[in-house]
């Protein structure tokens, strides 16, 4: 282990990326060669997240942790003071003034989330069970029920609506339905 430890930084809120741009620009100003250098990387964790902006489907970029870099250094008064003076750090997270390193098994999942995003931008589904909802095209529109269940890697939506006076379950894309 050559002590090179990820730990996170509490930044401005939204000031995530300049922040690590920042940092990078310090690791580059380094005159040491790459491997001596005590801060190695830094990086704002996000995801690909499907929303929908105006009836249409987008894929966005969200950070999963807004408000928060992740570096990865040797943790020492060097790097400590370099971090700390960079605009729009407020704290390394952590016990009063020791900052604690992420766990293997964290930084592993943080980093995995990065690398496994590629593959297929989850869809974010904005129902809820129990919401209730208004069906806006398909066989069923304008018929009004209630989500039973969710279904996000499918994009899919339980609803039961009333038929003839009797409950009955329909499965339904979640862009053909419509909260109130």
């Amino acid at each position: 282990m050559d002590g090179h430890r990820w730990y996170a930084i509490q930044t401005t809120a939204g000031h995530e990326n300049k922040v690590r741009s920042l940092i990078q620009r310090r690791i580059e100003q380094d005159p040491r060669p790459a491997e001596e250098r005590p801060i190695r990387q830094a990086l704002v964790p996000t995801q690909e997240v499907v929303e929908i902006k105006n009836g249409k489907k987008v894929t966005v970029e969200r950070k999963i942790y807004p408000g928060y870099v992740l570096v990865e250094m040797v943790m020492n008064q060097e790097t400590l003071h370099t971090i700390n003076s960079i605009q729009g750090v407020i704290k390394f997270v952590g016990h009063e003034r020791f900052p604690q390193p992420l766990r293997p098994e964290e930084v592993n999942r943080l980093l995995g989330i990065a690398e496994e995003v590629e593959e297929e931008p989850k869809e974010e589904i904005p129902f809820m069970v129990g919401q209730a909802v208004e069906i806006t095209e398909g066989p069923f529109s304008d018929f009004s029920g209630t989500v039973e269940e969710v279904y996000p890697d499918k994009g899919k939506v339980r609803v039961s609506v009333s038929l003839f006076g009797r409950p009955t379950s329909v499965e339904l894309d979640y862009l053909q339905l419509r909260g109130y």
